[in-house]
């Protein structure tokens, strides 16, 4: 069987809970016909929709998470997330390390690392994001920056967890309302760079099943020549998504580049 394709989207802060639940409903009306065997969708909203969100019809077909968590239970952690309180909600995956959370509220690798352990522990599927800044790339020190941030970030990781982790690969100077894309060359070497860390970090047979997603202002433009690339196992798309009918048809074009649309 081929594999699967993965795409999804992470609405940060916006929509209301009205609007979420409208969103979702939409997407998953209109994609309810795509084969679930060769795509994973999902949808990470905002933590005050969350307890709507999950109650959407058809949940089975689009996969939820949260944008972050902190890595204790419980405990003296004002304004934090407990992962006991996102199992509660019945939810699929937890977002760690995000460009914003890493850069805007200046989390470190070992803060990542240690929300990486407490999600595995929990039974989430944890997709942590990683990438570089404009400055680091100038520098040329790319390649260091993303191995540094898979190596600290799936510190202490069990092989056994291998099938529960996505990596997202998302360039700093690419996402944004300001972000300039990376050329789909570019992005494909990056994922290369990105596969050859895992393999290392657990095994040739593990390290080679982790989906490794691209976002970096995708949109309908270079949707097609992105999801072609032989190191890019699916795309994590910003504001493109963000109607539902716009992302089903980003979803739909891509697919038909892969020849896997009737």
């Amino acid at each position: 069987m081929s594999k699967k394709i993965y795409f999804g989207t992470n609405l940060k802060m916006y929509k209301n809970i009205h609007d979420t639940v409208s969103y979702l409903e939409d997407l998953t009306r209109l994609t309810a016909d795509l084969n679930r065997d060769e795509i994973e969708l999902f949808v990470i909203p905002s933590y005050t929709s969350l307890p709507d969100a999950v109650k959407i019809s058809r949940r089975e077909l689009v996969h939820l998470g949260a944008q972050n968590m902190c890595w204790e239970e419980q405990g003296q952690f004002t304004g934090e997330i407990s992962p006991l309180m996102l199992k509660e909600l019945g939810l699929d995956l937890v977002m760690i390390g995000h460009s914003e959370r890493r850069h805007v509220f200046r989390e470190t690798d070992y803060e990542e690392n240690k929300k990486v352990l407490c999600s595995l522990e929990h039974g989430f599927t944890t997709l942590l994001c990683i990438g570089e800044t404009e400055q680091e790339k100038e520098y040329s020190i790319s390649n260091e920056i993303l191995r540094t941030q898979l190596i600290a970030g799936f510190h202490g990781v069990s092989t056994d967890y291998a099938k529960k982790i996505w990596v997202a690969y998302e360039p700093v100077w690419a996402i944004g309302v300001n972000g300039k894309p990376a050329s789909v060359e570019y992005a494909n070497e990056k994922h290369g760079v990105i596969r050859k860390c895992l393999v290392e970090l657990f095994g040739e047979e593990a390290g080679k099943l982790i989906p490794v997603l691209y976002g970096g202002s995708v949109n309908p433009g270079n949707a097609e020549r992105l999801i072609e690339q032989p190191e890019i196992d699916g795309l994590f798309t910003g504001r493109s998504a963000w109607q539902a009918e716009a992302f089903d048809k980003l979803i739909r074009s891509a697919l038909k580049k892969l020849g896997k649309m009737v």
